[in-house]
């Protein structure tokens, strides 16, 4: 299809297109659980997933951001089920788009869009119900991390927060054109019903984490004191009270360990 249109990939907009029907096919599957659900598939290239939701019954809207591959999708005939959408999926409209309904997100990120954007879906007043996204192994192991591991970070914790991830399999490079120099994960993240730990103040919770990160080489209370401007003395007594060591790192605590210090801390 690239090929009769005289086309290449981008490597600007990191394109690597799926190849393997079967894989397609897998994903749908762990996409659409009834059919009807509303799928936003990011980044649909030629279609391959695109028609492998089409399949499974679910409503599609594939969003792509490249006009080239946009005419390829809308000359296909059997994608003729799918809203074709040209778009960034760093600016659309999602809450307009979904309307308070709920929601599917999925789709072969890119490697320089895949964290800002999951974060964007987080952060929107209707989040989706399901995410499903193959990313670079890195990132898929930033966003399932557990505390006191060189992966763990504030994505971590915002993803983990809000949702219950897992890590579903993994694509190696043959299934993909062009093959990329990296493993591919798929990852399948549910929205939890209720945040997986209680917070008093969920912006000032996220605040404390973004900074709790902000000097990974410096201890907690040195890195909110830099990043937030809190007294070094006051943090120490908060995780005092807590009965954390008043020397430790960021990346130490668990998720109900930030949400009882920021509960502290903005007391």
């Amino acid at each position: 299809m690239l090929a009769a249109r005289g086309l290449r990939p981008k490597k600007r907009l990191g394109q690597h297109f799926l190849m393997d029907g079967g894989a397609a096919r897998k994903i749908a599957a762990l996409c659409v659980s009834e059919p009807g659900a509303h799928v936003f598939e990011i980044g649909a290239g030629t279609g391959a997933l695109t028609l492998a939701l089409l399949e499974s019954g679910a409503r599609v809207s594939a969003i792509e951001i490249d006009p080239d591959l946009i005419g390829i999708l809308r000359g296909r005939e059997e994608l003729a089920g799918a809203e074709i959408v040209q778009a960034d999926a760093l600016a659309y409209d999602f809450e307009s788009a979904t309307a308070g309904a709920d929601w599917i997100a999925a789709g072969n990120l890119p490697y320089n869009i895949a964290t800002p954007l999951v974060m964007r879906w987080l952060a929107l007043r209707n989040p989706p119900q399901r995410i499903v996204v193959m990313v670079q192994r890195d990132v898929a192991d930033r966003f399932m991390a557990r505390p006191s591991t060189p992966a763990y970070g504030s994505l971590s914790v915002a993803v983990q927060f809000s949702m219950q991830v897992r890590r579903a399999f993994v694509l190696g490079p043959s299934v993909f054109w062009p093959r990329p120099h990296v493993e591919s994960t798929l990852v399948a993240m549910e929205r939890r019903a209720e945040p997986a730990v209680p917070v008093r103040d969920r912006a000032y919770f996220e605040q404390v984490v973004r900074a709790a990160f902000a000097y990974r080489r410096k201890t907690l209370a040195n890195s909110l004191a830099l990043a937030l401007g809190i007294e070094r003395a006051r943090v120490q007594t908060a995780l005092a009270r807590l009965d954390l060591d008043t020397e430790i790192r960021g990346e130490q605590l668990d998720l109900a360990a930030f949400a009882a210090l920021a509960d502290d801390l903005g007391s």
